[in-house]
């Protein structure tokens, strides 16, 4: 894909009207990047400066870069309700799922920084720099973070009438028959799939991987029969887990869902595991500031709201507490990324 296209450089007024005006010293002040965050690779125009004030005046397109009915899908859905109330404009939920994410992510980047789209994403994307060869953005430099909504756990899956409880059993079948067991995950290098090959790891087993282009595919195919386990977002399973459809092994994280107290963690398990995925707010990198701050205190005032709270936890995450500030987001984005890419080196993960 062609690479986002650049903004020519301002040119420098003529000696004779060198001197600046104050307005204009104002101006340069005002396109200082967030502390903390890459900085921008262009600076705002004057055109963007009066968008920002009048934000937004028009359609909000919250981009998921997974499909309807999906974890990342949920969430942007209750928070777009919201959002259209808060804003006082429309805000549309665009699914573009594809290439594990990046799909989605790469349009994103690619529009204006103006605050009128916007990236509703996934752990995924902290991991795709290590795990994508050929990407065409980059999470830390071509976005900037604003907040974190929720942090999303994934459950290890095996049909209700399994003979399997534990990761124990798990894994004692695993080393039984090296070939019997195989685990379903939502694409190669997805949180999920690492999931699955630190249990590969820890246990000194080797279960088959098997990607999936959706959550709906691993769980017709665990349901059917033809995976043993599946490594699938809590958010999107535990409506199932708790309808006696699927049994939930283990979670990652370091906490047990209210709504599942009886699965235990992984490191309860006996996995040291505790990388847990998210869903997180992103834009262009560009947008002005006051946009980037607006956004972030709607979105965690929302999110703060207590039906919005409950709805968290009854699908399978957490809330945030205390909220992000889009400073110290952007911290923990770029620490995760550092994190993932360490997973990703030891587990010999790749994208064919």
């Amino acid at each position: 894909m062609p690479s986002t296209p650049r903004r020519p450089p301002i040119q420098q007024p003529a000696r004779s009207v060198r001197r600046r005006t104050l307005g204009q010293l104002l101006a340069t002040v005002a396109t200082v990047a967030l502390p903390g965050i890459s900085l921008l690779r262009t600076s705002p125009t004057h055109a963007q400066a009066a968008a920002a004030g009048a934000w937004p005046n028009r359609q909000i397109r919250l981009v998921v870069p997974g499909s309807a009915g999906g974890g990342s899908d949920i969430i942007a859905r209750m928070l777009a309700d919201k959002m259209r109330v808060e804003l006082g404009q429309p805000v549309i939920v665009e699914n573009r799922p594809g290439a594990g994410g990046n799909l989605g992510a790469d349009i994103v980047a690619r529009q204006p920084p103006d605050g009128y789209t916007i990236l509703s994403t996934t752990g995924g994307l902290a991991i795709a720099p290590s795990i994508y060869k050929n990407l065409t953005f980059d999470p830390v430099k071509d976005f900037i973070p604003v907040t974190k909504m929720a942090t999303a756990p994934l459950l290890v899956l095996v049909r209700a009438d399994s003979p399997l409880r534990t990761i124990a059993d798990l894994v004692a079948l695993a080393k039984k028959d090296p070939n019997a067991v195989s685990f379903g995950s939502f694409g190669n290098g997805s949180p999920a799939h690492l999931i699955g090959e630190a249990i590969n790891r820890a246990a000194g087993i080797k279960m088959t991987h098997v990607p999936y282009a959706t959550t709906a595919g691993a769980t017709n195919d665990l349901q059917g029969g033809l995976l043993t386990t599946a490594v699938l977002d809590a958010l999107s399973m535990t409506p199932q887990v708790k309808a006696g459809r699927f049994r939930a092994l283990a979670l990652n994280g370091t906490n047990r869902l209210p709504t599942l107290p009886e699965v235990p963690t992984l490191v309860e398990s006996g996995i040291p595991f505790e990388l847990v995925g998210w869903h997180a707010m992103f834009v262009p990198v560009g947008t002005p500031r006051e946009i980037v701050e607006r956004l972030n205190r709607v979105v965690n005032q929302i999110v703060a709201l207590p039906e919005l709270r409950t709805r968290i936890i009854e699908v399978g995450s957490f809330q945030v507490q205390p909220p992000t500030t889009p400073e110290q987001w952007g911290a923990q984005f770029r620490d995760e990324v550092q994190k993932w890419t360490e997973v990703v080196r030891w587990s010999g993960a790749s994208i064919n």
